[in-house]
């Protein structure tokens, strides 16, 4: 953007699970399924996030586990509108007042995240994140496994496909977000709901809320 300050971030890639939201979706999916089945996702989960594991040993094998269907799916949407970090509708809102872009990129389910990208003012084709499949019943039918989200580098390989304007900032709390630092002009960690040392030791910025992210990225503080 000709004239913007260079403190100034023109383009925002934000992480949904534990950042715009503060729920780990395929985690909360596996919360319906019992303790059991509860407790070895978020154990799987956590560690990809922590990078001890590679994101793509853990993907596939999760959604195994629970096998959600259509309205598990719609439900889980229903959450994250529910659970959207304080502050992040009126600061996506302020960021977009002033010429911002910004872009949902995750590995969790799209069709569950679109209700939230609607909710803060985004819309669909904003959203880059993981398709999943039904049967004609809503039974769980897969996922798009082809998908480079579903894999450590994933993000970073979708943003460096896009043509986004730059200056540009990834957000996000786990290692595929620290990841993104390599194609992205910097990285905030963002620590509001779960702090990963090892993420917030690669960041530009570490942030605790959507408050703090917002004279970050306008350059106003």
């Amino acid at each position: 953007m000709s004239g913007a300050p260079s403190t100034r971030f023109v383009t925002v890639v934000l992480d949904v699970d534990s950042t715009l939201s503060s729920i780990e979706g395929i985690d909360w999916l596996a919360g319906q399924c019992g303790e059991s089945i509860a407790a070895e996702v978020a154990d799987l989960t956590d560690k990809a996030m922590r990078g001890d594991i590679a994101l793509e040993e853990v993907y596939g094998r999760r959604l195994s586990i629970v096998r959600p269907d259509r309205t598990a799916i719609d439900a889980l949407g229903r959450e994250y509108v529910a659970t959207t970090a304080r502050g992040a509708v009126a600061a996506i809102a302020e960021w977009k007042s002033r010429g911002v872009t910004v872009i949902l990129v995750s590995g969790g389910i799209r069709n569950s995240i679109l209700p939230l990208a609607g909710h803060v003012g985004l819309e669909s084709g904003a959203v880059h994140a993981v398709d999943v499949h039904f049967q004609p019943d809503g039974e769980w039918a897969g996922f798009d496994s082809a998908s480079p989200l579903t894999r450590s580098a994933g993000k970073r390989e979708i943003v460096a496909q896009l043509d986004l304007p730059r200056p540009l900032i990834a957000v996000g709390d786990g290692s595929t977000d620290a990841a993104v630092r390599a194609t992205a002009d910097a990285f905030a960690a963002f620590t509001g709901f779960v702090t990963r040392p090892t993420v917030a030791d690669d960041a530009d910025f570490v942030v605790t809320s959507f408050d703090d992210l917002t004279p970050i990225i306008l350059g106003d503080g």
